[in-house]
């Protein structure tokens, strides 16, 4: 009997909530991002006709500056076929001095077609980018 009395007399059970127990906080992170950048510049300039340029002193040209006759040439490389037009060295003209024993100077320059220049640039390039982020929270 005093066991049946002891439970008639025990106190109901109540839940309690729970409440988190933080008043305020933080939230870090760090993002790292790298990469590489590989760059080929390759670039080819080329003369498609000829260039004939003379200067000089005391020196006068037979029949002018303007070649005589042109030459045509054709060729033909990995399936590509090509044909230019250019000076023909043997009918440029041809020069004399003007005062024999005084001093003299003569320059001819003969471009033809072709590969004037040719430049390569090799580029690797790092890149890294680093991001930080910070939330605060209360309650």
């Amino acid at each position: 009997m005093r066991i049946l009395l002891l439970l008639l007399l025990a106190a109901p059970a109540a839940a309690i909530p729970i409440v988190p127990n933080f008043q305020q906080g933080t939230l870090s992170s760090t993002t790292r991002t790298t990469s590489k950048v590989n760059e080929v510049i390759n670039s080819y300039e080329y003369r498609t006709g000829y260039e004939y340029t003379a200067s000089g002193t005391n020196i006068e040209s037979s029949a002018g500056l303007a070649p005589q006759s042109l030459t045509t040439t054709a060729n033909t490389l990995n399936g590509i076929s090509s044909r230019w037009t250019g000076l023909d060295p043997a009918s440029r003209p041809t020069w004399s001095i003007v005062k024999p024993g005084a001093a003299f100077s003569i320059v001819e320059t003969l471009s033809g077609p072709g590969l004037m220049n040719h430049t390569l640039i090799n580029r690797e390039t790092d890149i890294e980018s680093l991001t930080e982020t910070t939330s605060t929270f209360t309650q």
